[in-house]
C-alpha cells in the first residue's frame, strides 16, 4: 500500500550494500511452486499477487492532488510510484514477505512540472527506501506488519484492525483504513488518517486488473505551511518501466534511479537498516 508514515521526507543516497541492479532485473522468485502459495486461501492469494507480483517486480503508479482543508483549494500536484516483489515461504504456514520502496514527488498545480521550492523553502519529496511487510490473513482480515527506519529508528507497526474485503463480481475489494496517531521524537504528535480501497479483477478480464484509490487527512509538510489537508491519488499497476507516464519515468530516471527496483532481498533490507536516515522516512 502506499502507506505514509510522515509528510516530509527526503532524497537518500544510495547507501552501501544497497542492490544496484539494472532497472526490472530483479532475480524471479518460483513463488507460485511454494507450499505457501499453493495453500493460501484465495482472498489472500489474490492479495499479495495483486500487491507484489509472484517474484518479479512489478510497480504502483499514482497520480492526484492535494488539498487545503476545509478550503477545497488545491495546493500541488502530485505523483509517484512503488516498486515491489514477494518471498512466498516453502513452508505453508511460513511468513509471506512484500518487499517493496516508494518515492512520491510534489508538482505545479498549473504546470504538473515537479516542484523542487515553494514560497522560498525547499519542497521534500516522500522517499521510503525501504518497507518489508510480513501478510497473514486471521478471522477473514488480511493483517501487514511493517518493518521500516534505520538504526535505532528501526520498527515494526503491528496491523491492529486488518484489511476487510469482499467478493464484487468476479473480483475483489479491499479496503485499508489507517488511523495514525504516535508520538515524533521532536515531540509533537503525529496524526492522519489514511484509506485505501483496491479493486483487484481476474487477469485478462478488463483492461487494467489493479486499481486503487488513496485519500489521506493530515498536516501538510513543514515546507508547505503545516495546515491540514486533503490527499487524493489514483493507482494503477504496471509490469514495467516501459509502462510509465512519461514525466514519472523521467523523474524517477534523474531523481530516484534506486526506487525504480525493489529491494532485491531480506538481506538488503538488513543493509539499509545499517545506513543513515534521511529527513523524514525513517527518524519520522
Amino acid at each position: 500500500m502506499i502507506k505514509q508514515t510522515t509528510c516530509a521526507a527526503a532524497a537518500l543516497l544510495l547507501i552501501a550494500g544497497a542492490s544496484q541492479a539494472e532497472p526490472d532485473q530483479v532475480a524471479p522468485n518460483p513463488n507460485m511452486e511454494t507450499a505457501s502459495y499453493i495453500a493460501a486461501p484465495d482472498a489472500l492469494r489474490t492479495w499479495v499477487t495483486a500487491r507484489a507480483g509472484t517474484g518479479e517486480a512489478v510497480h504502483w503508479v499514482s497520480e492526484g492532488g492535494v488539498y487545503a482543508y476545509p478550503s477545497g483549494e488545491k495546493l500541488f500536484g502530485m505523483i509517484g510510484f512503488d516498486s515491489s516483489t514477494v518471498i512466498w515461504p516453502e513452508d505453508a504456514d511460513g511468513k509471506i514477505i512484500h518487499l517493496t520502496r516508494k518515492t512520491f514527488a510534489y508538482t505545479d498545480k498549473d504546470t504538473g512540472e515537479v516542484l523542487t521550492e515553494y514560497n522560498g523553502e525547499t519542497v521534500v519529496p516522500i522517499a521510503y527506501p525501504y518497507q518489508m511487510i510480513t501478510y497473514r490473513l486471521e478471522d477473514d482480515k488480511i493483517y501487514g506488519d511493517v518493518e521500516q527506519g534505520v538504526g535505532d529508528k528501526v520498527r515494526v507497526i503491528e496491523a491492529k484492525s486488518g484489511i476487510p474485503y469482499r467478493k464484487m463480481g468476479s473480483g475483489y475489494i479491499y479496503n485499508a483504513a489507517v488511523f495514525l496517531d504516535f508520538p515524533l521524537p521532536s515531540g509533537a504528535q503525529y496524526e492522519a488518517w489514511e484509506n485505501y480501497d483496491f479493486f483487484i479483477q481476474p487477469e485478462g478480464t478488463v483492461d487494467e486488473p489493479h486499481q486503487m484509490t488513496w485519500q489521506r487527512y493530515g498536516k501538510l509538510p513543514a515546507w508547505a505551511g503545516g495546515g491540514q489537508s486533503i490527499t487524493h491519488l489514483h493507482s494503477w499497476r504496471v509490469e514495467s518501466h516501459s509502462e510509465f507516464p512519461q514525466q514519472m519515468l523521467d523523474w524517477a530516471k534523474a531523481e530516484r534511479p534506486m526506487w525504480l527496483n525493489p529491494p532485491a532481498s531480506v538481506e538488503e533490507v538488513r543493509q539499509l537498516q545499517k545506513g543513515e536516515a534521511g529527513p523524514g522516512w525513517s527518524g519520522d
